[in-house]
């Protein structure tokens, strides 16, 4: 499947969420989507974003690292359903919207929490969110720089 209609998956399982393992196991999830695409990207992605790629993948898998392995039924992992990742472009901006979101639902659930141990797992989880988007939001920048330059070649 690709990256932007596991994305949208993804997308629509957090937002039906409703109780914290559910939550948590989306966010899982969502780190582990991420994790999948960074590695895509790194070995078939354009070289501008190869580098970016690689601290996507290690930043989603402390993502995945902090919070406890949900158990899944089998196929039910969607990074293991990624089978292409389509236009570079629109899964980096749909990924960078489900990080976003990621991160709300995971500050909810702090605030929320009246246990220690889930307070930290999420503030944790937060700063891997948080770390994996602003790589997300370099690797379109990168993009946009890149398809800058090629007109301006093309004109000269």
């Amino acid at each position: 499947m690709d990256a932007v209609r596991l994305i949208g998956t993804s997308r629509r399982a957090l937002a039906g969420s409703r109780r914290v393992p559910e939550i948590m196991t989306e966010v899982w999830q969502a780190q582990a989507l991420a994790q999948a695409i960074g590695s895509r990207l790194a070995v078939f992605g354009p070289p501008e974003l190869r580098g970016e790629a690689l601290g996507l993948t290690e930043l989603a898998g402390r993502g995945c690292g902090v919070l406890d392995t949900p158990e899944l039924a089998d196929g039910d992992l969607r990074a293991a359903q990624l089978t292409e990742l389509g236009d570079a472009r629109q899964a980096l901006m749909s990924l960078g919207s489900l990080l976003g979101e990621v991160g709300i639902a995971l500050v909810g659930m702090a605030s929320a929490s009246d246990d220690e141990g889930t307070y930290w797992q999420c503030m944790e989880a937060i700063d891997a969110a948080d770390e994996s988007r602003d790589r997300v939001l370099e690797m379109l920048r990168r993009l946009a720089d890149r398809e800058q330059v090629l007109p301006e070649r093309e004109a000269g």
